[in-house]
């Protein structure tokens, strides 16, 4: 691969690799684009300014030695590049492929700042990770020596794989136990292929059991097993169960069959994706073939539901959401996506109410009322705040309705009877904020479960932390019942 200098931005404009065409993509749950070729990674890692004060490794959250890779990858040194890629991040095959770089890394590259368009930081990832499997470079995880120890995690998402595999290193016997029947949480039942296709997920589960951490999977903890019985089994317990309770509307015909939850609508697609056996789908209740669908709200999950219902053959598809374009929390790259593949976005509108047909008995949903919004004065979060625009009601056509609104944590004390477990007033676990310890002694937690709904890296960054944190308890536990003997 012919490699070459850094600091090439001026003569080199900015190129990601090239999406597949919108109706060939629409056809299939495939990645949308392939990885780079190497010329071309190499040309665009070149293009890096090698800044002081690199703010890319500063706006991610995991802090990746970011212009240290690009420039090894200019250079034509991939295996280098891909170790001190894989020193910071313990999944960067996946955050390559679905972090916001727009929002993070590439959003805040210093010559995206200058108008010669960022590094293209998250494709090049995927391209050095991709090239390192490929190659045989990823190494097998090497357990440290045996601390006579064990830790159990709940939830196989991506703090709680991030903990195991930190755990694991420092020499632990790791234990997870997550209610599905496959490890991964959101990355597997989520997230959608053509974000993240399931074999890259898969091979990083394969790689920590290969490891030894031990998977016990249809494990639902407080149906299984109490939190308390867990504390007992091991020396410590890590509670990383991400949120999932969904965000409710109160509006009048909410109820109607075919207004339905977007997790269920994108677990039911995945495990399709999978080769289950999924009723719920082939009964059409989760299967947007055919019709008219309309997604309500703005965020990446909302972006996920448009564009499965494309790939599902619906006859339309939808997105209604009570800001502006500029105000939504999606991904700017996953709008135009969308767009490119025949989603229509219904800006500054909000439900107010859903249609049933009226000769349909069961009260199937037929359309969905909307108002049109403005946005007035800043609410607490800086972000304008939408108004309703007086008379200004309208109906759009659905026969199946998404709500993609958001999530909250489930009621852990009582999900878990243990009712001593602290939470705080949104329902996420209470920790202390050095120790990552909840209110229960050697029970820590970590994730969308503390932090509420965020993005992935951060559930990583969450999990390399509380990691460390276990360990220093661990070790001091350790100690402790030594002296004690």
């Amino acid at each position: 691969m012919a490699g070459g200098r850094t600091l090439q931005f001026v003569d080199r404009g900015q190129a990601f690799p090239a999406k597949r065409p919108a109706p060939l993509r629409a056809e299939d749950f495939r990645e949308i684009a392939d990885r780079y070729a190497p010329q071309a990674a190499g040309d665009q890692a070149g293009r890096c300014s090698q800044c002081g004060v690199p703010y890319c490794s500063v706006h991610c959250p995991l802090h990746n030695h970011i212009p240290d890779w690009l420039r090894l990858t200019a250079e034509g040194r991939l295996r280098e590049a891909y170790e001190l890629s894989n020193s910071t991040s313990t999944m960067p095959e996946i955050c390559g492929r679905i972090c916001p770089q727009d929002r993070l890394c590439e959003g805040n590259c210093v010559i995206e700042f200058s108008g010669h368009g960022a590094v293209t930081i998250g494709s090049v990832e995927k391209f050095i990770t991709d090239t390192a499997r490929e190659e045989g470079w990823v190494e097998p995880i090497v357990p440290g020596p045996d601390r006579g120890m064990s830790v159990g995690i709940i939830g196989a998402g991506p703090a709680g794989l991030a903990a195991a595999e930190y755990l694991r290193v420092y020499g632990y016997e790791v234990h997870v136990y997550d209610r599905h029947d496959r490890s991964g949480g959101l990355l597997t039942y989520g997230i959608p292929g053509f974000k993240l296709e399931k074999p890259v997920v898969m091979r990083r589960v394969d790689r920590l059991a290969a490891g030894g951490i031990v998977f016990h999977n249809d494990f639902a903890v407080g149906r299984d097993a109490s939190l308390d019985e867990l504390r007992q089994r091991h020396d410590a317990v890590l509670i990383a169960t991400g949120v999932y309770k969904a965000r409710a509307i109160k509006a009048p015909g909410v109820g109607s069959e075919g207004v339905v939850e977007a997790l269920d609508f994108l677990i039911a697609s995945n495990r399709k994706g999978f080769g289950d056996a999924v009723p719920t789908f082939d009964d059409g209740s989760l299967d947007a073939a055919g019709k008219n669908v309309v997604v309500i709200g703005g965020g990446d999950t909302a972006m996920d539901c448009v564009r499965t219902a494309v790939r599902q053959g619906a006859k339309s598809v939808k997105c209604l959401y009570r800001r502006d374009r500029a105000n939504m929390p999606g991904s700017q790259r996953e709008v135009a996506n969308a767009e490119e593949e025949g989603v229509e976005f219904v800006w500054l509108s909000a439900p107010q109410g859903f249609d049933a047909a009226s000769e349909d008995t069961i009260g199937r949903v037929s359309g969905v009322l909307a108002n049109r919004m403005r946005l007035g004065a800043p609410d607490a979060s800086g972000r304008r705040a939408p108004e309703e625009e007086p008379d200004s009601g309208f109906r759009l056509e659905a026969d199946l309705v998404i709500k993609a609104l958001g999530f909250d944590a489930e009621e852990l004390p009582k999900l878990f009877d243990a009712p001593e477990l602290g939470v705080t007033r949104w329902g996420t676990v209470l920790v202390d904020n050095k120790t990552l310890m909840t209110s229960l002694d050697g029970v820590f937690a970590a994730g969308d479960i503390v932090r509420g709904a965020s993005l992935v890296v951060w559930a990583i960054r969450d999990g390399q932390d509380v990691a460390k944190n276990m360990h220093a308890w661990l070790k001091a536990k350790a100690k402790g019942e030594r002296k004690a003997a």
